[in-house]
């Protein structure tokens, strides 16, 4: 991409992986749910566990791409009055603990705006984030936003769904990172099976991007991640670590630290179960 001539993590890990025959496991995680001291921890737990990157989620009180799983993550770190400039710092804090993985913030558009796009982007590169999703931004609208992620370093991440048809071609020759490929339609969530083109889909985005592609919404076991591995350099699960964060909220949420240590420990290898096997060549 011009005017992206800055290292970047993304690229590093992306191109480690594809030497090894590896598929990318990505996970997703609301930032302040249930606290964020938890949610440093969580992070440690998901590199630990084999992630090789992460989202970061920033809670809001309108996710249009949100399913329920999400959504009430969002009301909980809401109810905990937690912040986007809060989110963002989780990255510093989770560095300071020695997780060297990328991280990506996924937040919609009108936080950013609230604090300002050039102090937005500034305080992403301050805190050693590769790359944001902003899933309310059309690309029709994204030149602010875009040339000043490429000013920073920082990879502007775009989602192309099955619907987006004539689009997909223009959306993914010009994405930075990676191509977020919208496995299913409607909201995130868990599903037993995606959109019937996926296959064809998923060629299409291929053929046109010059970046690596990663599929998200609905994935939830390690056999849909293999499954979809094959075709794909990444594989994204939010609602499913998400939920999974909801069962063991009690233990999370505990007064007794060897309870919380459970807690985190039944998350690590939740996520460690979701990894794909290398693949073979």
């Amino acid at each position: 991409m011009s005017g992206q001539a800055v290292s970047n993590a993304i690229d590093a890990v992306f191109a480690r992986l594809k030497r090894f025959g590896e598929t990318a496991l990505i996970p997703f995680m609301t930032m302040g749910d249930p606290d964020l001291e938890t949610s440093i921890a969580l992070i440690q737990a998901a590199e630990e566990a084999g992630a090789h990157m992460i989202e970061l989620g920033v809670p809001y009180s309108d996710p249009l791409a949100d399913g329920p799983v999400i959504q009430r993550a969002s009301e909980r770190a809401l109810r905990n009055r937690i912040k986007l400039a809060d989110c963002i710092e989780v990255a510093s804090r989770a560095r300071a603990r020695g997780v060297t993985m990328p991280f990506i913030l996924f937040t919609y558009y009108n936080p950013a705006l609230q604090m300002g796009l050039a102090r937005f982007f500034e305080k992403l590169k301050e805190h050693g984030i590769s790359g944001v999703i902003i899933p309310d931004l059309p690309m029709e609208e994204d030149g602010e936003a875009r040339a000043l992620a490429a000013q920073n370093g920082i990879h502007l991440i775009p989602l192309v769904a099955p619907t987006s048809e004539s689009r997909v071609e223009q959306i993914a020759s010009r994405a930075g990172g990676f191509v977020y490929c919208v496995s299913s339609l409607g909201v995130t969530g868990v599903r037993q099976s995606f959109h019937e083109d996926i296959e064809s889909f998923l060629a299409a985005v291929r053929k046109a991007a010059s970046v690596p592609i990663c599929v998200g919404f609905g994935i939830s076991s390690r056999q849909q991640a293999e499954q979809l591995s094959a075709q794909c350099d990444g594989v994204i699960i939010g609602s499913a670590i998400v939920r999974k964060i909801e069962e063991v909220l009690p233990l999370l949420t505990s007064d007794s630290k060897s309870q919380q240590t459970e807690g985190v420990a039944a998350v690590r290898a939740f996520i460690a179960g979701l990894k794909p096997r290398v693949r073979q060549s």
